[in-house]
């Protein structure tokens, strides 16, 4: 079951955390696709070693590939209502700004680099975590949140 806002339909902010959700889980669909992914015989489980590249650009793995598709999942799920579908949004927000300053600091060539991550890679957990934050607040704006109380 969908909640929805008053008039039955899904709010923006449902909408917005669906489609982020939506395309995460294509990301992840699309890193286990061979020609999608360059390098696609050097994709490895984890870790810097793996050399596999989405679009030619991202450096993936299998576990990187896990990641995306249980966040488009999480995405999509979190949609229900829209309470959640903003805590989808900021907190998966504020997630990937901590990976990009993550990715700034470990260097790409670390064991610590387990899921790995590459310059590419860096820059667009930037833009996803200020975009989804951004996301997230501005279109909580136009929801209020219902309340239940008990009465006894």
């Amino acid at each position: 079951m969908v909640n929805t806002n008053q008039t039955g339909r899904r709010t923006t902010i449902q909408t917005a955390a669906m489609v982020v959700g939506a395309v995460f889980l294509l990301v992840g669909i699309l890193g286990f696709i061979p020609g999608v992914t360059s390098n696609y015989a050097a994709l490895g489980a984890a870790g810097p070693g793996s050399e596999a590249l989405l679009l030619g650009i991202f450096q993936v793995s299998i576990l990187h590939n896990i990641v995306h598709l249980l966040f488009g999942v999480a995405g999509i799920v979190m949609a229900r209502s829209a309470t959640q579908a903003r805590n989808y949004l900021i907190g998966g927000g504020a997630l990937y700004l901590i990976l990009w300053l993550y990715g700034l600091v470990v260097p790409h060539d670390s064991s610590a680099n387990f899921v790995p991550f590459n310059d590419a890679d860096d820059w667009l957990h930037l833009i996803l975590g200020l975009g989804m934050v951004a996301l997230g607040v501005v279109l909580a704006r136009g929801v209020t949140a219902t309340r239940t109380t008990a009465r006894g």
